[in-house]
């Protein structure tokens, strides 16, 4: 069973299309990226998800279930905000302790390794309000990790942390899932730096999915080939074209198919240099070429694509 069922799922406000009729499948044991630029739906997705928010029409099920009010449901899911907001006089203990009673799965051990990890001071005397961003993040990461829940989401809560300290974020997400695998859903547009986590890719823009793959599919489907203006535009010739770069008499184009043995020999007699599309770039591509499919407003897409990049 799916652990995650939508079905047309669509958000609407009052003079917004949040969400435009989004059917997705989750499968169970996996980590999943849901990326997208900024304003893209994936929080109103993940709020729908775990009860936090309502959906216009279309339908929800979260461990078969529709997961509002629904305890049973609830229990088994985590869900790591960015900012995530604490009542005022906690501490950081305080905060731990009371995910600890919420969380069936809690692991008091791993939380305390983390809080050295993370390097937080006086746990049971620093309040929360007072903390940096960064141990702000820290606290959100900490949370969902020692969760253990089945069903784990983070809405970018580690955008505070410096590189070391989401690194340690990323080794310690990856050894503890190998150990206690469940379900976690990564949303966050730092695409290169997570793309090694990944599994599986929902990509959302405007509302709409864009993609929805394998990792190990996807980065097989596009190539880069640049060489000689002329004879790159020949190689491409018939093939659906992502991007095109120009720079005097010479030229680089994303081709938004798989590189066949024969293209590689043929691109090598001509002359032509032949590289892999990284996850992140044929992502941006694909977005932008949805929105020209969709009709996105003149000077829109690259300013806002601006968070991906």
């Amino acid at each position: 069973m799916n652990v995650i069922e939508t079905r047309d799922l669509t958000r609407r406000y009052r003079d917004e299309l949040a969400l435009d009729n989004v059917s997705i499948n989750i499968a169970p044991n996996r980590i999943y990226g849901l990326l997208g630029r900024n304003g893209a739906g994936k929080t109103t997705l993940m709020s729908i998800l775990t009860a936090q928010g309502f959906a216009s029409s279309g339908e929800v099920r979260v461990f078969g279930a529709d997961p509002f009010e629904n305890e049973q449901v609830l229990s088994r899911i985590c869900f790591v905000r960015e900012s995530q907001k604490y009542p005022d006089d906690f501490t950081v203990r305080n905060a731990l302790d009371a995910a600890a009673m919420f969380f069936p799965n809690w692991d008091v051990d791993l939380a305390q390794t983390l809080l050295e990890d993370f390097q937080l001071p006086r746990p049971r005397k620093q309040r929360i309000k007072k903390l940096s961003r960064g141990q702000l993040s820290a606290v959100g990461v900490i949370i969902g990790l020692a969760s253990r829940a089945e069903l784990t989401f983070f809405d970018e809560p580690y955008l505070g942390l410096d590189a070391v300290a989401r690194q340690l974020f990323y080794d310690r997400l990856l050894t503890d899932f190998a150990d206690y695998p469940r379900t976690i859903i990564l949303s966050s547009h730092l695409i290169d730096e997570v793309a090694n986590l990944l599994e599986h890719v929902i990509v959302i823009d405007r509302g709409r999915i864009v993609m929805d793959d394998e990792v190990e599919t996807v980065m097989g489907s596009a190539f880069a080939v640049a060489g000689k203006s002329e004879t790159v535009e020949d190689f491409v010739a018939g093939r659906p074209v992502l991007h095109r770069e120009a720079l005097g008499a010479l030229a680089s184009v994303t081709v938004d198919t798989p590189l066949s043995p024969d293209d590689r020999e043929r691109a090598l007699d001509l002359g032509l240099e032949i590289a892999p599309v990284s996850l992140q770039q044929l992502i941006i591509r694909r977005t932008l070429k949805a929105n020209e499919h969709y009709g996105s407003p003149a000077g829109r897409n690259d300013k806002n694509l601006e968070v991906l990049r």
